[in-house]
């Protein structure tokens, strides 16, 4: 039986491959946009330094085992291997760790699956689990459970992502767990809270370059293609467009609205950093 295809993975690996053509950057993650740093595509890569950089800056001394969950691209953990961490990596994506591996190296271990899912050696035990931009797709009921489950005594959780406000109104900017039910599930992990910082107003301009790109890239582009297609094949592309109105219009609502933007992230989304201590004893 053949494993169907995530187009999600496929357009994040096409996205990876586009940026590091372009800009030379190979990761996957959000900017952090503060204000001596212009925000324009061109600078995209040093506001995702800066995000690393401030990522890498809460991670406690002492800490030297860490588990990167949804490891992405395997950007940050190339960079923590390169400081003398040592890293294991989790990923559902078998494209995602094929890019991964090419960039940290064969010797990253990834444990293939979802968090969920992944069985470890009951001896194999983390200083510190992170979620850089995964938390959202892990499930909130065990996921602190899980996460302590693999920690060694006095460990630690680091969490960087965004999670939903709960403002009225539909927003175009999927993905996030409500923030109200992250805050009721960590008040029953039992987790201390070391850290708690907010990053929104810094991570929200990554949209209104997400826009720009929309109105003056894709959409151009997409208008020149359908432009020939009408053209050439004017019967099927009326067809395809009538067979897919429904996705068609979903895309156009989703990127190239106007509304997949800085001010509407900022509104739907809040962006935090927890860094959470299992207490000893």
């Amino acid at each position: 039986m053949t494993t169907k295809v995530d187009s999600r993975e496929v357009g994040l690996v096409a996205g990876l491959n586009l940026f590091n053509f372009f800009l030379g950057t190979r990761d996957l993650h959000y900017g952090l946009w503060q204000d001596d740093l212009e925000v324009c595509i061109q600078n995209l890569p040093a506001a995702q330094r800066r995000y690393s950089e401030f990522l890498i800056s809460h991670i406690p001394e002492g800490v030297k085992r860490i588990l990167d969950v949804g490891c992405g691209a395997g950007g940050l953990a190339s960079e923590l291997l390169a400081r003398g961490f040592e890293v294991e990596g989790v990923s559902p994506s078998p494209l995602l760790s094929e890019a991964a591996l090419r960039q940290a190296g064969e010797g990253f271990r990834i444990h293939q699956g979802r968090f969920e899912d992944v069985n470890f050696d009951d001896q194999q035990k983390f200083d510190l689990v992170m979620f850089s931009e995964s938390f959202q797709y892990i499930t909130l009921d065990s996921v602190f459970e899980n996460a302590k489950r693999r920690l060694n005594p006095g460990g630690h959780v680091l969490i960087c992502d965004f999670f939903k406000t709960g403002a009225p109104g539909r927003s175009v900017i999927g993905g996030g767990h409500p923030i109200r039910k992250f805050m009721a599930a960590l008040d029953r992990s039992g987790l201390e809270v070391m850290v708690d910082k907010d990053i929104t107003r810094e991570t929200a301009p990554n949209l209104d370059i997400v826009d720009q790109m929309g109105r003056e890239l894709f959409y151009p582009t997409f208008e020149l293609i359908g432009y020939a297609f009408d053209s050439n094949h004017p019967w099927l592309s009326k067809l395809l467009r009538w067979k897919y109105q429904k996705k068609l219009k979903k895309i156009n609502r989703k990127y190239l609205s106007g509304q997949r933007n800085g001010a509407n992230f900022a509104l739907h989304k809040v962006y935090r950093l927890f860094l959470l201590r299992v207490p000893e004893g």
